[in-house]
């Protein structure tokens, strides 16, 4: 798979990673209790139970509780990395949401979360939506406008609500003349998670202590389009092509960030989330240590977006002045894309 160089590969001057906050959903949903449900389909097409565990390694995944919804969790968020930042409401220029989950066509879930953080009517303020990449490509957008000079101060934030995918998922696959071939089609649905982050991104200058955002690349392989496709009803997914195409893909734009970048000893590689077939290959394809790998999809799930953010946020406390973080992940469509940060 070639590649040519070009505004995909990015370094900042002026940026830091002033602050990331989360919102957890509280409803544990354990894979026994997905699984329960679906005894009689997995009976009849000679399937063992347990897959979610033994196959994804996902033991359980977090839902919202009634009453909570995922733009409201994602203004929690917001607050919490604005407080943690030391940056007030007026202050900020920019307001990107990541969110894949969206309760309709328009206005934008950014404007909610706009106004549920009191930001400034001169506080820029849109989604942007590329599956599981968005937060890093918010990141990365966000980043260069503070390094342009057009403003001081963005959020990004994310909020992702998985009980309805799951449960038409549920449903679905109840029903009868199910095949074998259409249960595994829809399998990844059974491992998604609901969670909320927030990020504060700021100038150097004004923050030294901040955790500066030196870049990355990012990389397309979107003749892969229509491997995984997702909406509300659910998400339908050839794994082992998407497996395939997103390893042949993250090797080609490793390859190439060897010319700029040296990621071969990063103290901190947080991936998207996704399981531990994803996680293995990744690992094998561009011969990472397993051991600088959190986890948090084995009681998280896959929060699509949100799940590098709320990953970095439980690693925070642990990482020490100048340690080396990349964030990386694969997203449908294909696209990748790797965010290196100096903690």
């Amino acid at each position: 798979m070639a590649h040519i160089p070009g505004n995909a590969t990015t370094r900042h001057s002026n940026v830091s990673l002033l602050s990331v906050a989360t919102t957890l959903a509280n409803r544990i949903t354990t894979s026994e209790e997905i699984e329960r449900h679906l005894v009689p389909v997995l009976e009849r097409l000679k399937l063992p139970t347990g897959l979610l565990q033994r196959v994804a390694g996902v033991r359980e995944r977090r839902n919202w509780e009634e009453g909570t919804t995922f733009d409201s969790a994602a203004v929690d968020a917001g607050r919490r990395a604005l407080a943690e930042a030391g940056v007030r409401p007026d202050q900020v220029g920019l307001l990107i949401n990541t969110s894949i989950t969206r309760p309709h066509l328009e206005p934008s879930v950014a404007v909610r979360i706009h106004h549920g953080l009191g930001l400034p009517s001169s506080a820029i303020n849109f989604d942007i939506t590329n599956a599981c990449l968005g937060f890093v490509n918010g990141m990365t957008l966000a980043a260069g406008m503070v390094d342009s000079g057009q403003i001081d101060y963005a959020v990004v934030v994310d909020g992702e609500d998985a009980d309805q995918v799951q449960l038409n998922t549920i449903e679905r696959l109840q029903r009868a003349g199910i095949g074998r071939a259409e249960f595994m089609s829809e399998f990844a649905s059974l491992t998604l998670g609901s969670g909320a982050a927030a990020a504060v991104i700021g100038r150097s200058d004004l923050h030294p202590d901040g955790h500066r955002m030196l870049g990355g690349v990012t990389r397309a392989a979107t003749q892969f389009n229509a491997l995984c496709v997702g909406s509300v009803d659910g998400m339908f997914t050839d794994a082992k092509a998407l497996l395939k195409g997103g390893m042949d893909l993250v090797t080609a734009a490793w390859r190439e960030a060897r010319k700029h970048w040296n990621w071969t000893q990063m103290d901190r590689y947080i991936m998207h989330q996704v399981s531990d077939v994803h996680t293995d290959a990744i690992v094998k394809a561009v011969k990472l240590d397993r051991s600088r790998i959190p986890l948090t999809y084995p009681t998280l799930g896959n929060m699509g977006p949100a799940s590098i953010p709320i990953t970095l946020a439980q690693e925070a406390a642990s990482l020490r002045r100048g340690d080396r973080v990349l964030l990386m992940g694969v997203g449908s469509g294909l696209n990748t894309s790797m965010l290196e940060i100096a903690w």
